[in-house]
């Protein structure tokens, strides 16, 4: 059997799926592309591509996290908004 790092082609079937078609893909192959539950598919004359979704905000939970307000150029104070009464 290959090893992860041989694997860059196989041959697959397309299969009936209710009025739909579909593929199985070995998980050896997953684990190469990085795939999980959640993909983007491009479609091409001739070409399907199926990408990992991209969170937008991935990652912004830890950088917030280590956010260093000392790093601030000006310090925090009030505002003449803060300052006086807010009337709507």
């Amino acid at each position: 059997m290959s090893t992860l790092a041989e694997v860059a082609m196989v041959q697959g079937k397309l299969v009936n799926i209710g009025n739909s078609r579909g593929i199985r893909l070995a998980k050896p192959l997953l684990e190469v592309a990085g795939l999980a539950d959640e993909v983007e598919i491009e479609a091409a004359p001739g070409v399907l591509t199926i990408r990992p979704v991209a969170h937008p905000r991935a990652g912004w939970a830890e950088a917030a996290a280590a956010f260093d307000p000392e790093g601030l150029p000006d310090a925090m104070g009030s505002t003449r908004f803060d300052d006086g009464e807010w009337s709507w």
